[in-house]
């Protein structure tokens, strides 16, 4: 019987590719942005934001912390990548969202499978005035200098689909990318910083987080990671697949609360709080939390045996992004 053996949880943001001198640029980014949401998932100005922020984010925007995150951050992708390395895979499933990537107002799918022989990840075409700390912070999703196709586990994926389907899941399903920018930030990260060299076949699963009306609500994203692994241990043979979870936590206000809920409740098998996260707290960076919601789902059968946390200001009102590293195995 096929199973998942392992699981694993990531962040992806653009400022994990950044040097402690740049990050004051993604700040600036949150000060231009035309809207922010508040902890509660409310409308507001960065202006309001820095009114409300709490007292202890002056000091976590200080050098020095802020530092000392950069650094551990980048100690724990160093060890989700060695633990993928030392974990014999046949597949892995990969959870991630599309930020108008390949999907658009003209066909945005609440969830699609992917599974094309092979998918491409391509060389982002930013225009010449693009500055060099944006260039660095989004090569760790992208082809630096030609296109490379990766292998995926065609037949894991429609496996999947028509299991997802039997399961009254209403699956979208995908062989071929429209654009050259090839597969999103989400799987590329994965590609990218996870695997670099040791390539193992991929299953995109593709959740729209982001975009209303149709973005999945929480108990239904751990109904289908409890789907997902039902349907893995139905595949022939006894092939060993893991799940990864990418993006997230909480951006671009930064919400420690919410984070340290959902990565206790994945490591307390919580199901119950992960199913009942307010769906206004699940917009913007946030909704990539759905993400982790349903690893959570199709890791039941694992145990957290690590996690940490890191929650990432680079403002005084508190933006940034809460970020976060899980392996269940």
């Amino acid at each position: 019987m096929a199973r998942i053996v392992l699981a694993l949880g990531t962040s992806h943001s653009p400022a994990l590719n950044t040097t402690l001198d740049e990050y004051i640029h993604h700040a600036d980014r949150d000060r231009d942005r035309g809207w922010q949401l508040d902890k509660d998932g409310n409308p507001c100005s960065y202006e309001e934001l820095v009114a409300r922020a709490d007292a202890h984010v002056r000091n976590e925007i200080r050098p020095e912390t802020l530092g000392r995150r950069i650094d551990a951050c980048c100690d724990n992708i160093a060890r989700l990548a060695e633990i993928l390395r030392a974990t014999p895979l046949d597949a892995l499933i990969v959870i991630g969202d599309d930020q108008k990537e390949q999907y658009h107002e003209d066909n945005m799918p609440a969830l699609l499978v992917y599974w094309g022989e092979t998918i491409r990840n391509g060389v982002l075409p930013l225009p010449p005035s693009a500055p060099a700390h944006w260039r660095r912070a989004r090569q760790q999703f992208h082809e630096i200098d030609a296109p490379r196709d990766y292998p995926v586990a065609a037949a894991l994926g429609r496996h999947l689909i028509e299991s997802l389907i039997d399961r009254e899941f209403d699956v979208a399903h995908s062989r071929k990318l429209s654009s050259e920018i090839g597969e999103g930030h989400a799987f590329g990260f994965v590609h990218r910083r996870l695997m670099d060299e040791h390539i193992v076949p991929m299953v995109p699963i593709v959740l729209n987080t982001y975009y209303p009306p149709n973005q999945p609500r929480p108990r239904r994203c751990y109904a289908l990671g409890r789907a997902i692994r039902e349907a893995v241990e139905g595949w022939n043979g006894d092939a060993r697949v893991g799940i990864v979870a990418s993006g997230g936590l909480s951006h671009f206000t930064v919400d420690e609360e919410l984070d340290n809920m959902v990565l206790d409740a994945c490591r307390d098998h919580d199901a119950e709080a992960l199913c009942t996260i307010p769906v206004r707290k699940l917009n913007s960076g946030n909704s990539e939390i759905r993400n982790w919601i349903a690893v959570a789902g199709a890791a039941e059968g694992l145990n957290v045996a690590w996690s940490d946390y890191q929650p990432c200001y680079r403002s005084e009102a508190g933006t940034g992004c809460g970020m976060a590293f899980a392996v269940w195995s």
